[in-house]
């Protein structure tokens, strides 16, 4: 028995136990970009430069797995079992890769998705907290095979009701806009949201916006929409819809408005929301000139 050995079990701190290391975590790494921000005025030539990067969502970084290690072989260890029988064995949290694995295989389960699996998937999801403060998702309405999409930022009272987009006020307003380009709710318009679940209310008694990371955890269930509809111009809605499809970070809403970017490949126009345009109705102007840009490109397509 060496000198350590014999103190060791003065102390009756025999057989020694070694923690393995502490938890490693993951340096943060923003989202990268999912296309090209094509900025050009009306009439000129777009000049295209990569969107800025999205900052990653918390879902992103998960500390590494940790536990205990086992005990240190001794000649006395069968006549102290206590030390292997009592000890506590501290459970594993998930390691931050097959976090991210399950994250990966839910986008590409997402990606092969048709119609009617896509909206029992929404139905059924409790991917975020979001689910859990709602009375039911709200998918989206109209033709699926519609020639324009019109994205909002999520479902409000009136939606989170009836299981409808766009059905309160701002909704009325949203088919008064559609009727002043000679379309219906319904016929070659389709309708949804970046989240497809109510956020929750604030103190004040204001919705509030969808967080960053409830976005990113809803937003392959748009992306496969769109993938499936297929439209020939989609007009985002609001500063959050027009952000989240753009992945441009947080930038003011007017610096998008004026020109049609590209969201993979299909041009998409920026205007406000109808629930914006009901707090300030002189926007409205501007509102009209970006729904004749988006018929504009609508006829050049």
């Amino acid at each position: 028995m060496d000198r350590n050995e014999a103190v060791l079990r003065e102390l009756n701190l025999y057989p020694q136990w070694v923690r393995r290391e502490q938890p490693v975590v993951a340096d943060e790494v923003g989202a990268e970009g999912r296309g090209t921000v094509c900025r050009a005025d009306i009439g000129t030539e777009a000049s295209c430069a990569p969107a800025e990067n999205m900052a990653a969502s918390a879902a992103d970084t998960q500390p590494s797995a940790m536990g205990i290690a086992q005990p240190v072989p001794s000649a006395d260890e069968g006549r102290n079992p206590s030390y292997t029988s009592d000890m506590p064995v501290e459970a594993e949290p998930e390691p931050a890769a097959a976090v991210a694995g399950d994250e990966a295989g839910r986008e590409q389960l997402v990606a092969r998705l048709g119609w009617p699996e896509l909206k029992t998937m929404v139905r059924d999801c409790t991917a975020c907290k979001l689910r859990a403060g709602c009375t039911q998702t709200v998918f989206g309405v109209g033709d699926q095979q519609a020639d324009w999409l019109f994205v909002g930022e999520g479902p409000g009272a009136d939606e989170d009701a009836r299981g409808e987009p766009f059905v309160g006020e701002a909704g009325r307003l949203l088919d008064n806009m559609l009727l002043a380009l000679e379309l219906k709710r319904g016929n070659n318009v389709y309708i949804a949201n970046v989240v497809k679940c109510r956020p929750p209310v604030e103190a004040t008694g204001k919705q509030s916006p969808p967080k960053l990371d409830e976005i990113a955890t809803c937003l392959p269930y748009l992306q496969r929409q769109i993938q499936l509809i297929q439209p020939k111009v989609i007009v985002a809605l609001g500063k959050t819809a027009a952000t989240a499809l753009l992945n441009t970070g947080d930038v003011a809403l007017g610096s998008l408005r004026g020109r049609t970017h590209d969201f993979n490949g299909l041009p998409l126009v920026v205007t406000y929301h109808p629930a914006y345009l009901l707090r300030s109705p002189m926007e409205k102007a501007k509102a009209w000139q970006d729904l004749c840009l988006a018929r504009q490109t609508m006829r050049g397509k």
